[in-house]
């Protein structure tokens, strides 16, 4: 039994009632310590080794709680969310998540979920790059870290979105990524029945029906939305005669308010992509988009214009018309978020190097890694709290402010390896060697730092 220092176990044993088997539970609690300290390739023969276990004769048994085992990782996820929601949530603001999508680069004939897809890293307007691999769907809490007073996306949920081939192989009715996301968003309200939730996406998630399912969940959604929208006033007062009406009076679209010369504009502070405070021009609008056959959905639009001509125009809508355009837009922003995640995912946790053919271990190991994200941000805040003049590693050369993802990993590393000696589990009696301290420090600063 590992003999975790108390920091890690109150953030561990929550999750111990997910697994069937005090042997499973054992062995997953060594693979996550083992995948948090060893750098590189988050390959379960990495982690044995880190954890000193390279001479095991049961090496095939921790590979087993990945393809065999019986747990589910949304089990792990709705625990997750209550630890993160205990340590950032606030309970008179509205939770903020962002939903995204990401390309994990996997080759392989016995990887059945795998698929061509667009690289969305390597692609640009004018040149499309399709790459191999296997296509997620991954929802994020979005929430300001004190310690690193910025915004920062925490994977809770992650599923396998395959391609429509992959259905059609195996003569099943394929499931969108839209179809996906309102799963996986019920089942979020079903964990959070009484918060109010806000939904930050891309442009894929501003379609009529998504929208429309998603007020009957009293989810507000923020995306952003087609400059050639059909938007109309609301509909009349029902006259008692015929259909009721779906819509009132087509409005112009936002192309034409765009270059409209009688468009009222109002310039606001906004913190931008880049973190930095840009003053845009913006105009704001309700109205109900609709489309034939679609349902009708009011809405409320937001036009963005840089006054420095460096941005293009943006037009950002919100399924909820009530909220303010600075809200929106503050929501907004933050969906650039996502995308840094996804970046330290796999810079530093090895996100991609996994090398599992199991369709099992496949559906399992990469939301356990995007998880293991927020996780280690659970058990950095925690270490940072003890600590609150612990800095991120400085130089002569570079001097940094506040610490990053980078940081808090190499914190929990270190925490961890201070206390190895109480919970490794080799023989009992190791060799010791006496090395300098200086020596020590700079061996243990590069191993916290590595990737």
């Amino acid at each position: 039994m590992l003999n975790l220092p108390w920091v890690i176990m109150d953030r561990v044993n929550p999750f111990a009632p997910c697994f069937y088997g005090v042997t499973t539970w054992e062995k997953a609690k060594r693979l996550l310590v083992g995948a948090i300290l060893t750098p590189g390739k988050r390959v379960v023969s990495e982690t044995l080794r880190v954890m000193g276990l390279s001479e095991s004769k049961q090496f095939a048994q921790y590979h087993h709680v990945l393809n065999r085992a019986v747990w589910s990782p949304l089990d792990l996820a709705g625990v997750l969310l209550k630890l993160l929601l205990s340590a950032f949530g606030e309970r008179e603001q509205a939770l903020v998540f962002g939903i995204d999508t990401t390309i994990e680069r996997r080759w392989g004939r016995k990887i059945a979920a795998r698929g061509i897809y667009r690289d969305p890293v390597r692609s640009s307007d004018s040149h499309f790059v399709k790459t191999s691999g296997l296509r997620w769907i991954s929802l994020m809490l979005l929430t300001r870290i004190s310690w690193a007073q910025r915004i920062w996306a925490l994977p809770v949920m992650t599923v396998l979105s395959p391609s429509e081939r992959y259905y059609q192989q195996r003569g099943r009715s394929p499931k969108s990524n839209l179809q996906r996301s309102r799963q996986m968003l019920a089942l979020l309200r079903r964990w959070l029945p009484q918060r109010e939730l806000v939904l930050v996406g891309d442009s894929a998630y501003a379609a009529l029906d998504f929208l429309s399912q998603m007020q009957g969940m009293k989810i507000a959604v923020v995306c952003r939305l087609r400059m050639d929208a059909a938007l109309y006033e609301p509909a009349p007062p029902y006259s008692r005669r015929g259909r009721p009406r779906k819509k009132g009076k087509r409005l112009p679209t936002l192309a034409q308010i765009l270059t409209d010369p009688d468009t009222v504009w109002t310039s606001i502070s906004l913190t931008w992509y880049d973190g930095q405070q840009r003053v845009m021009d913006i105009a704001s609008g309700c109205a109900v988009w609709y489309h034939t056959a679609k349902p009708s959905v009011p809405i409320r639009w937001v036009l963005i214009r840089d006054p420095q001509r460096e941005y293009a125009p943006v037009a950002v809508l919100c399924s909820d018309p009530l909220q303010t355009p600075a809200y929106i837009l503050a929501c907004f922003v933050q969906r650039w978020q996502l995308e840094v995640t996804f970046e330290e995912a796999r810079r530093h946790l090895g996100l991609e190097t996994q090398r599992q053919w199991s369709d099992k271990a496949i559906a399992r190991t990469t939301p356990l890694l995007l998880g293991l994200f927020s996780w280690v941000t659970l058990v950095a805040d925690a270490l940072y709290s003890l600590n609150p003049t612990s800095s991120p590693r400085q130089a002569a050369w570079y001097t940094k402010p506040l610490p990053t993802f980078s940081d808090a990993l190499a914190l929990v590393r270190q925490h961890l390896w201070f206390a190895f000696p109480t919970f490794r589990i080799s023989k009992d009696e190791p060799d010791m060697l006496k090395i300098p301290k200086p020596l020590f420090d700079a061996l243990l600063s590069t191993l916290c730092y590595a990737a």
